[in-house]
């Protein structure tokens, strides 16, 4: 491992360990998705060997099967639909909590989870923080059927709302598509500037073969971010 992806770890896991205070005996969690949310999953399994009484919804197959490794109890949002704490990772955040999400492919099942929460908290290092959303790719989960049709809608909205960039439908194993647990496909804008977030998803909400996206607006309440300087906690402005 490079030093530098070795420090950016240090700060993820430095900031997982700074979000398990924040969870408490009886709380029903979900559990996001990604390098950074594998620490929190570890720091959740170590409380469950040492007595503590949690029920979790993981956000992906991927993270079902870590916190099974780990013994963690587990539920559905069938069973237990309303849960008190979601703690997930991110791809970039601004400084109003607004966040792009999806990079490990489960933007749908994570975004499901956070709704249903009453609480978002988002860990994360420090080079994930943006005074603007766009540095990172932002993913759009498709259905299959009239994919090319769906991606020239995405493309034609988005300029309407600002953004222009390299659409690309994102790849898997060998020459095959990467697939979401749901069944159904990624494609990633590489939007260099999001500067009106709120206008972009409402656009995208008008194309009919887009599932969701990863843009997650008004649903992060704090964002733990691990750096150099320790670990600091952001909150909306003015909160």
């Amino acid at each position: 491992m490079a030093e530098s992806a070795a420090t950016a770890d240090h700060y993820k896991a430095a900031a997982a360990k700074a979000a398990i205070e924040l969870v408490k005996p009886g709380m029903r969690l979900g559990l996001g998705t990604g390098s950074t949310a594998y620490h929190f999953v570890e720091e959740v399994g170590a409380r469950v060997r040492d007595g503590l009484k949690v029920i979790c919804v993981p956000t992906s197959e991927a993270t079902h099967a870590h916190a099974k490794s780990l013994n963690i109890p587990l539920t559905t949002l069938d069973d237990t639909p309303q849960l008190d704490l979601t703690v997930d990772g991110a791809d970039e955040i601004d400084d109003q909590l607004r966040l792009i999400k999806g990079g490990g492919g489960a933007l749908l099942r994570e975004k499901i989870v956070a709704t249903a929460s009453e609480r978002m908290v988002v860990i994360a290092d420090d080079s994930k923080v943006s005074k603007t959303l766009g540095s990172h790719p932002l993913p759009i989960e498709v259905v299959r059927f009239g994919l090319k049709a769906t991606m020239h809608l995405i493309e034609a909205l988005a300029a309407e709302a600002g953004c222009e960039g390299d659409i690309r439908l994102r790849p898997g194993n060998g020459d095959l598509p990467f697939v979401t647990d749901q069944g159904n496909l990624i494609v990633d804008c590489a939007f260099p500037r999001i500067a009106e977030p709120e206008v972009l998803a409402f656009a995208l909400t008008r194309v009919p073969g887009v599932v969701e996206h990863g843009l997650f607006l008004g649903l992060c309440d704090m964002a733990i971010v691990g750096g150099a300087r320790g670990v600091n906690v952001l909150r909306h402005p003015g909160a």
